[in-house]
């Protein structure tokens, strides 16, 4: 198909409790004419694909999805009065109509009582303890025959999906195999059975619904942190808004105690914001006018008025649930494998139970009753929900934690890439430092002053971003000094800058970038003032040296403890920095960890690939100077609070600009291996065992499926534990 006729479509799907049900959506609609790229999101109850135009319709679409039991309507859609009751087909159907909605668009009904699934349970044991009850009052005859009816009952809408499925080219579902073995064990004679089984089938339905609506609700959780109304300040006057209409240049009132609703910068007041709800940090941040805040945080003290800078739909919030959601795309490997193996398992599974049934009774004469019965119960053992399940419930778990403390990791390749990195790479300025140097020293040459030097270095500096930058332009500033006016500026990477000045071109530049110019008049005093651990730049034009200027940035007061955490935990840390060596000896030294100095970006690049052929190689950076070193490392994190840069560049985001949080991704991802490890061992497990039982004819056809929804359920619960999991807990 030509995709780039095509256009892009989103639903939202619920009901989807399991990976087996995003799979077998996915593998429906990729089969409809003009229909590709198709992705279900099911943490994130997501459908997505391109249309080319002309081919299958929308409508058509979600027809599919519903008859394959689940409900669907286009993203962003809010259910109306005629959806929020239950469709005529709920029986059939079987599935949740909870509408549940991200971003407040509604929530969903935790009452599972009043779900399909919810609905089939208690149908199904009404009608078992009426069977119970013929059976003991009258005879086994009338018993077997209220049995048969409760069976066929609770399993006339397994067998309508299992239908649908199977008209869409896939034999191989629960479904499928909950009605085949149904209806075997009617055949042998076994209703009691086969009562029970449909009625715990439906049991482990719902408890899957459960499971997979707690895992959800992490993400709900961080949506519903933006309140749903604001204060507008309308020219003096004050009137209650929804949030959701707010726009980029309306004031609202935010009084001590409210919440954020929506990013902006303050324009009135000082007051100190509890960002903890955004980034995970719980000492409150004291801001005053002209500093920015974010959608969600907590005003702690005094009334203040905030300048909308964001539509509500791409506030910090709004984009961290995104990047959370679509995370779920960037699929594990180990996730891939067990997609993959799930495939030609369950065809492999049946075909076993089929010989099960077959061979001893043609083989060998047995009673074909017993192994009809032993092949039956395999066949719902069979069943991979538990497995195909293990994989993207740890991960959801864990984007979901990670994202309350301040951590982004987009997706279950950057989990699983994280948790076996052996080597992290540092930036210095901004990462290992607060980012805030301050000028100490000014050295001008003879015959300038200090107030030209300021002038001149200003006037090149204005405009730029760079922290180095921002230190001069400060010193300007506070000594009332103009900066010079300049054109033609522009960054030599790892070398300085260059600008014009009235008709001559003139350098701020590293001292070692100065020599190779001839602008460094003072090479000695360069050398000590970087001995003391300062950052020294020369200032020269095309005529003669102009002078040094000295800058200081601290290392950040967590620093060294996170390089002793990572140290401790078997992960080798280095600092990559473009300052001099001896600048970069006195900050290393005193966070206790080996350091390269004097680098440009390629020289940051080929340290990267040097590192990575040792092992897994994190790079930490600021996200825009350390690109093409980000993006080579196995997992690039960007440091930032909230920025486009630190949310949309790396693989992950350290929100709360703390280095301690380095460490504390890694643990997180390495307690989500291990979950995942766990869960693969429980849901591979269990089979292993009760698939040996059953054939041996231990165990029967309940137990099979008590096993087969149990471990789903477990495997799960398991992930869920994620959800309470406090990376920074283990290094206390």
């Amino acid at each position: 198909m030509n995709t780039e006729q095509a256009q892009r479509h989103e639903w939202t799907v619920t009901g989807m409790d399991c990976a087996s049900c995003s799979a077998k959506v996915t593998r429906a609609v990729e089969r409809l004419p003009g229909v590709g790229d198709v992705s279900v999101a099911l943490m994130a109850e997501r459908l997505s694909l391109t249309l080319k135009p002309g081919t299958t319709a929308s409508e058509e679409i979600e027809g599919i999805v519903r008859k394959l039991g689940y409900d669907i309507m286009p993203k962003g859609q809010k259910p109306s009065a005629g959806n929020t009751a239950v469709p005529q087909s709920a029986a059939t159907h079987n599935h949740d109509h909870d509408h549940r909605h991200h971003h407040g668009d509604a929530r969903h009904d935790e009452r599972w009582y009043r779900s399909g699934k919810g609905r089939l349970v208690i149908l199904t044991g009404a009608l078992l303890v009426v069977a119970w009850g013929f059976e003991l009052l009258t005879s086994a005859e009338a018993g077997y025959w209220a049995f048969l009816a409760a069976c066929l009952i609770g399993v006339v809408p397994v067998a309508r999906r299992a239908w649908a499925a199977l008209r869409m080219g896939q034999p191989f579902t629960i479904e499928a195999l909950m009605t085949i073995a149904a209806l075997g064990a009617l055949i042998i004679g076994a209703a009691q059975e086969a009562a029970l089984v449909v009625f715990l089938f439906a049991v482990g339905e719902v408890l899957e619904g459960v499971a997979a609506g707690k895992a959800r609700d992490g993400i709900r959780a961080l949506a519903d942190l933006v309140p749903k109304t604001a204060l507008l300040d309308d020219g003096g006057t004050i009137r209650e808004v929804p949030a959701s209409l707010l726009e980029i240049g309306q004031t609202v009132l935010v009084r001590p105690g409210d919440r954020i609703p929506a990013d902006g910068d303050i324009v009135e007041g000082i007051s100190g914001i509890d960002e903890s709800p955004v980034t995970g940090e719980s000492v409150p941040q004291s801001k005053g006018p002209g500093e920015p805040v974010f959608a969600g945080s907590i005003n702690t003290e005094a009334a203040l008025r905030i300048r909308v800078t964001r539509q509500p739909s791409d506030n910090t919030i709004a984009r961290i649930v995104r990047l959370v959601e679509e995370a779920e795309e960037a699929r594990a490997p180990t996730e891939r494998f067990i997609d993959r193996f799930s495939r030609w398992y369950m065809p492999a599974v049946v075909a076993g139970a089929a010989l099960v049934m077959l061979v001893p009774p043609l083989g060998f004469g047995a009673d074909w009753d017993t192994w009809i019965y032993r092949g039956l119960a395999l066949l719902l053992i069979g069943c991979p929900c538990a497995l195909v399940i293990s994989v993207p419930a740890s991960i959801a778990s864990a984007l979901s934690s990670g994202a309350r403390h301040g951590l982004l990791m987009k997706g279950g390749a950057v989990i699983e890439a994280a948790a076996n990195v052996r080597h992290v790479a540092l930036d210095k300025t901004g990462t290992l430092t607060h980012g805030q140097p301050a000028v100490t020293c000014l050295l001008p040459v003879p015959d300038v002053t200090e107030a030209r030097l300021l002038a001149t270095a200003a006037g090149v500096e204005a405009g730029s971003s760079h922290p180095l930058a921002q230190a001069i332009l400060r010193r300007a500033a506070e000594a009332g000094i103009a900066p010079l006016p300049a054109r033609d500026a522009r960054a030599l990477p790892g070398k300085g800058v260059e600008a014009v000045l009235g008709e001559s071109r003139v350098w701020v530049a590293s001292p070692r970038h100065a020599a190779a110019l001839g602008g460094l008049h003072d090479e000695a005093a360069a050398v000590a003032l970087e001995a003391k651990g300062m950052t020294v730049v020369a200032v020269l034009d095309e005529r003669q040296p102009l002078g040094l200027i000295a800058m200081r940035d601290e290392p950040r007061p967590d620093a060294a403890e996170a390089m002793r955490q990572l140290t401790a935990m078997g992960v080798t840390p280095l600092m990559l920095t473009g300052d001099n060596p001896r600048t970069a000896q006195a900050i290393a030294g005193t966070l206790g960890i080996d350091f390269r100095a004097g680098m440009l970006p390629e020289d940051k690049l080929a340290a990267i690939r040097e590192m990575a052929a040792k092992g897994g190689v994190m790079m930490i950076g600021d996200g825009i100077n350390d690109a093409p070193a980000l993006k080579q490392a196995s997992v690039g994190v960007a440091m930032g609070s909230g920025t486009d840069v630190a949310l949309e560049t790396a693989d992950a985001a350290i929100l709360r600009n703390r280095v301690g949080d380095v460490p504390a991704l890694i643990r997180l991802a390495r307690v989500t291996m291990g979950n995942i490890r766990q869960n693969i061992t429980i849901a591979l497990g269990l089979k292993a065992v009760f698939l040996v039982t059953s054939v041996l004819g231990i165990t029967g056809l309940w137990i099979a499926i008590l096993a087969d929804t149990g471990a789903t359920v477990l495997v799960t619960l398991n992930a869920l534990r994620l959800l309470g999991h406090d990376p920074n807990a283990s290094a206390r």
